[in-house]
């Protein structure tokens, strides 16, 4: 529930400036009174989009099997987009084996040599099991061999944003090479869980049996009862212990990631602490609507000099208690816009600060088509672009 609504129209004011394009995570959190064990770490609110908490959230370090996360997401797409389907077999190739069976020593979900296995079990052994056999049983399924499908993957990592990551196998088995953020790894989380809602659902999954072998899910929260079901656990010497999980409590979903620490047990525990602090310290609270309309856009030449902006979910933060004074918000967009202007299109982005620190940002759509406008309609614009210019209009 949201314990009140902030009347954000007497702070909020629209920009007319050129985007040159925007990232959907903010840079900055607050100044937060909790100190995390962990190296890395970042807390979010996916509902709102909001930081709750970060720390070396850009700093690159080794991912470990965090790293099945980037090989689920193009195996995802890959299905998807009907080129595998779950009933496909693929066989088990013996460098699959050699690398990530058996013969490995590694997390595996005991693929036989020369054998088939359906693409629905293999997924549960790469999720549920971390089985690194079956994530190159899966790329060489789809793509031929294990370097051809971490191509896939880097390009997959530049569609979604990632600028701290690089990609070098499909498992996970350590490589100096191989890099991740903390904030990287929470954009693929979210790409998961947001584009693949049935297929996410294997990461919920509490055990998996194949070849007469029972294997529990890797993931410590899933059975902690904070609501978690999913993702990932990762450890190299190098990097320590580290964890990519989502937790779902009344109704709202939060993304925690953390790498660094010392042991499995302090992994859990240090997850668990945060995901705590993030529902206790913060409060929910709504600005906006969805498609209640948040500002004003300037338009050139139109029958109305003017169209609604709005986000097309409700505009929700959470926001550390006792930081209500603080808040201030703008709308940047690319003006003036030019007519015909037709309904739902993204001009520019809402966001938001507490202080000095952005903590969301959100597009922002227009609520309404406008044709152009007559020519005396349009002559007053021009003049009125001459005289004074597009200024900064309020939302009051």
């Amino acid at each position: 529930m949201f314990s009140d609504r902030i009347p954000l129209r007497l702070r909020l004011v629209c920009a007319v400036l050129m985007i040159v394009g925007a990232a959907m995570l903010p840079r900055a959190s607050l100044a937060a009174p909790y100190e995390s064990k962990a190296a890395n770490a970042m807390l979010v609110d996916l509902d709102s989009g909001t930081l709750l908490y970060s720390k070396a959230e850009d700093v690159p370090f080794q991912p470990a099997a965090m790293a099945k996360m980037m090989t689920m997401a193009v195996v995802f797409d890959a299905i998807h987009a009907g080129k595998i389907h779950l009933e496909d077999s693929f066989p088990v190739s013996e460098y699959a084996w050699r690398t990530g069976g058996a013969p490995s020593g590694s997390a595996t979900m005991f693929a036989k040599l020369k054998s088939s296995i359906a693409v629905s079990d293999l997924l549960r052994g790469a999720i549920v099991q971390a089985g690194n056999d079956a994530c190159i049983i899966l790329a060489e399924g789809i793509a031929g061999s294990e370097g051809a499908f971490v191509e896939m993957m880097n390009r997959k990592a530049k569609e979604l944003g990632l600028t701290g990551s690089r990609f070098t196998n499909v498992s996970g088995l350590p490589d100096p090479a191989q890099k991740v953020t903390a904030e990287d790894l929470y954009k693929i989380a979210a790409y998961l869980i947001r584009t693949y809602p049935d297929l996410y659902k294997i990461y919920s999954e509490p055990d998996f049996t194949w070849n007469n072998i029972y294997q529990r899910n890797r993931n410590p929260l899933l059975a902690a009862g904070i609501g978690a079901d999913g993702l990932s656990t990762g450890f190299t010497k190098e990097s320590g212990y580290g964890l990519t999980a989502s937790a779902v409590r009344d109704g709202h979903r939060m993304i925690v990631v953390i790498s660094g620490l010392e042991t499995d047990k302090e992994r859990a525990e240090e997850a668990r602490k945060l995901l705590d602090w993030g529902n206790t310290a913060f409060e929910r609270l709504r600005f906006f609507d969805r498609g209640e309309v948040v500002g004003e856009a300037r338009v050139y030449g139109g029958a109305s000099s003017s169209v609604g902006l709005a986000t097309q979910d409700p505009l929700d933060i959470l926001l550390m208690r006792g930081n209500r004074d603080r808040i201030r918000a703008r709308i940047t967009y690319t003006g003036p816009l030019l007519a015909p202007v037709e309904q739902g299109r993204q001009v520019g982005v809402v966001r938001v600060w507490v202080g000095d620190a952005q903590i969301l940002e959100k597009p922002v759509f227009t609520t309404a088509a406008i044709a152009k406008g007559s020519m005396d309609q349009r002559a007053l614009d021009a003049v009125q672009q001459l005289l004074i210019g597009w200024l900064p209009q309020w939302k009051l």
